[in-house]
């Protein structure tokens, strides 16, 4: 097993709440986190038919057959059941009784939110990360290689190629997860949203032109837009909200959070394809912002992240707020260094007062300028 960055963090929710809840898009190995971490509670999947029977008929019973509390796998099979554990856990003192996970986030978000708000930690275990990758010798071959890849733990523990991997997972989430979704009812132009989503991948969405596109209202796409992103199979980066006396961009950019799947959205098989691809900068750019939010999110941080824009072309790919310092910072897929990484940032640097901006990029060297504006390698910035 690959040891997670997010563990620590699962170890110290469960010493304060009485539920842990571990979500996170189906697939990133969420069950073998917990049943390692937690390897005395007993382990209940609710996938397996008679366990739910007995949950759906006889939810006290069912309870009360763990004393010590238990790991409940695919809880949102049973949704009444959340309304069962809030009773036990109002009653109880005792922390980390109950680990709750499940694949189809939507509606455990919803359940939680209904019944368990406040009683329950909640993390979020994304697919691997370059960090962890590294730690056990699998971060090989180029930039190229690692996005077609992507991190799904399947592509690295079981050894499935990605060209076989990534069709059987969206039409596994779309039959199993999507389904049971009420306001997804054509599942058919569910799929086709998705593919035509990837062709957005690293860029503003625009919804009304998007749903012109798909050829739904507004309203569905935003819908579905929330349905996806509530998956972790997709994360909006959110516009940065300050004016800066300029007319700024207001729209969200889009980012799938693996770039297999959107390689194989796009139908890029190759890493030659790959490399002559009009996308590709995007595809990078995708890796690198993803790379922050699962950094982020598995040292139990805060996502403050965005991007800024104005309405004369000049942008920063991605705006960290760190407390009282704005981190800006520019993501290049080239490997070689050129003038043209550092204008947008000096323009920023200028605006701003900044002191301190950062370039990562495809290249090896890294640099330190008089101007306050570091080069990095993008895998240097993310290993620890």
């Amino acid at each position: 097993m690959i040891k997670r960055d997010l563990e620590q963090k699962l170890i110290d929710l469960a010493s304060k709440f009485k539920a842990v809840a571990l979500i996170g898009a189906r697939q990133t190995g969420k069950t073998t986190l917990v049943k390692s971490v937690f390897k005395k509670k007993e382990y209940v999947s609710l996938e397996n038919p008679s366990l739910r029977a007995f949950a759906i008929e006889d939810p006290n019973g069912f309870l009360s057959s763990y004393p010590q509390g238990a790991i409940f796998d695919e809880i949102q099979r049973v949704p009444h059941l959340f309304s069962y554990l809030q009773e036990i856990l109002d009653s109880s003192s005792n922390k980390g009784q109950f680990i709750l996970t499940g694949s189809n986030n939507f509606l455990l978000h919803q359940n939680i939110s209904q019944s368990l708000a406040g009683r329950v930690g909640i993390l979020n275990l994304m697919p691997f990360s370059i960090n962890e990758l590294n730690k056990v010798n699998l971060l090989i071959g180029s930039d190229n290689t690692l996005m077609l890849n992507g991190f799904y733990p399947p592509i690295y523990d079981q050894h499935i190629p990605p060209k076989d991997w990534c069709p059987n997972y969206i039409q596994t989430y779309i039959e199993k997860d999507v389904r049971q979704i009420k306001n997804v009812t054509d599942l058919i132009v569910f799929e086709r949203f998705i593919k035509l989503l990837a062709g957005r991948n690293g860029q503003e969405l625009n919804m009304s032109s998007f749903a012109n596109e798909v050829g739904v209202d507004m309203k569905t796409v935003q819908s579905w837009i929330g349905i996806l992103e509530s998956s972790s199979i997709i994360y909006l980066l959110r516009a940065y909200h300050k004016n800066y006396n300029k007319t700024i961009v207001k729209r969200p950019k889009l980012y799938f959070i693996d770039t297999a799947l959107v390689c194989f959205l796009l139908g890029i098989k190759s890493e030659e394809h790959l490399q002559s691809h009009p996308l590709r900068g995007h595809i990078f750019e995708s890796l690198v912002v993803t790379e922050l939010v699962k950094k982020r999110v598995n040292n139990g941080e805060p996502i403050n992240l965005f991007y800024w824009r104005d309405k004369t072309g000049h942008e920063i790919d991605l705006i960290v707020e760190e407390e009282q310092n704005i981190i800006p910072i520019e993501i290049k897929s080239g490997m070689t260094i050129s003038s043209d990484y550092f204008k947008n940032l000096r323009y920023w640097n200028k605006l701003s007062n900044a002191k301190y901006s950062i370039v990562l990029y495809g290249g090896n060297q890294n640099q330190h300028r008089s101007d306050g504006i570091n080069v990095l390698n993008w895998k240097s910035y993310f290993i620890t």
